[in-house]
């Protein structure tokens, strides 16, 4: 298993899909050698082997930049540690490469390659071990790119490794369609497999009021908390967010906005906000994580997930498991799997500032998408996420095999 990160050093959804993902495998017997590009301790992972291909800390910068909306003209752009992403690859594929070739030929029945970070690895790992590569895309660079075409070198690799995959699984129907349209990949060779949710992991969580307790406050005088807990990138759908947060409170004051997250747009968000005359209802918490990331869920009443593109999203399940009524982009995919949600283009501000302000004055409403919402994420397993990546695993080694 390639990837790029796991809990607890995790910048998002995508290290949150492939421990929970990999916990269900091992669970159901696979034995897993998973491979992160830093050096780390994952007190919670006893079911799989963690191995890291560089000395690096992830602390220095979450994800090494991996996520950021970049182009070409900042295509070698930085992280804090002065190693650019490109030359992070680099080692994580020669790790990649000396470890596999220190095994027997037939050690790995498959390998489990996670987005266009771990590509070209996979890709050299198939070569030494003749084993059968599946590529699990969780996100492409047009959506990364806000639906803009975004960096080319990127598009090179997803190419390369979407035509090399023996098999390749998108985490929606939105994902597979840009897989096969825009990269050409016939439709057979895809297989959408959506994410899950794990509610008995979530369970334990006591929530601190103190840590919004300001935010508490505002609730006690009838304030409405509505929250966003995402990147602070272009696919997030961000500025058309705050827009209609602004349209929102001309229409219904007693609105509040969480954002809870880090990333390049930041400082541009606090401008707009003041620039929009809401800087005293939106508050922004930083990069949250653990207690405070779920804190953050349970203190809000109204979710919004603004993606321009946005291939599934967990954290819609996340907020469903919190109690908070939903309000999605409709290019969003976890609205697959979440019928009991309001939808919007992500380009419309009108209306998502009328669902807004139509859910803070209607408890009723509310209250029925959560129920109904809950209804939904119950039934939704990463069990049969792992028994569907099973018999992928074994109808591509037949055909490898044949």
């Amino acid at each position: 298993m390639l990837g790029w990160e796991l809990p607890p050093h995790n910048s998002g959804g995508l290290g949150v899909a492939c421990y929970h993902m990999s916990k269900a495998l091992a669970l159901q017997g696979s034995t897993i050698d998973f491979v992160v590009p830093y050096a780390a301790s994952h007190p919670e992972i006893q079911f799989m082997n963690v191995h890291s291909a560089t000395n690096l800390s992830p602390l220095h910068q979450y994800g090494f930049g991996a996520y950021d909306s970049y182009d070409t003209k900042t295509q070698s752009q930085t992280s804090m540690i002065g190693q650019d992403l490109r030359s992070i690859q680099a080692s994580y594929t020669d790790y990649v490469k000396t470890s596999v070739a220190s095994k027997p030929d037939d050690h790995y029945d498959a390998i489990h390659a996670h987005d266009w970070l771990t590509m070209e690895a996979g890709m050299i790992a198939k070569q030494i071990t003749g084993a059968p590569l599946v590529v699990h895309v969780h996100a492409t660079e047009f959506d990364r790119a806000g639906s803009s075409f975004g960096n080319p070198l990127v598009h090179e690799i997803e190419e390369q490794g979407l035509l090399m995959a023996d098999r390749i699984i998108a985490v929606s129907q939105i994902t597979k369609n840009i897989i096969v349209h825009r990269y050409g990949i016939p439709a057979e060779d895809v297989e959408v497999v959506h994410n899950a949710i794990d509610t008995e992991e979530l369970d334990g969580h006591v929530y601190d009021e103190a840590t919004f307790k300001y935010l508490e406050s505002l609730r006690d005088d009838g304030y409405t908390i509505v929250a966003t807990i995402t990147r602070f990138t272009v696919q997030k759908g961000l500025q058309h967010f705050m827009r209609a947060a602004a349209r929102a409170c001309e229409k219904y004051d007693r609105l509040v906005f969480l954002l809870a997250g880090d990333g390049e747009q930041r400082d541009e968000l606090l401008r707009l906000s003041a620039d929009l005359g809401i800087a005293d209802k939106v508050f922004f918490t930083g990069f949250v994580r653990g207690k405070q990331w779920r804190d953050a869920f349970t203190v809000a009443d109204i979710f919004v997930m603004s993606s321009v593109s946005e291939p599934f999203g967990l954290t819609a399940l996340e907020a469903a498991y919190h109690d908070n009524a939903l309000i999605i982009t409709k290019q969003s995919g976890a609205g697959e799997v979440l019928n009991n949600v309001l939808r919007y283009d992500f380009w419309d501000t009108d209306r998502l500032a009328d669902q807004l302000v139509s859910l803070a004055n209607s408890k009723p409403l509310m209250d029925t998408l959560k129920e109904n919402a809950a209804k939904e994420y119950r039934h939704i397993s990463w069990h049969v996420v792992a028994t569907k990546c099973l018999d992928l695993y074994t109808s591509v080694s037949r055909r490898v095999a044949a």
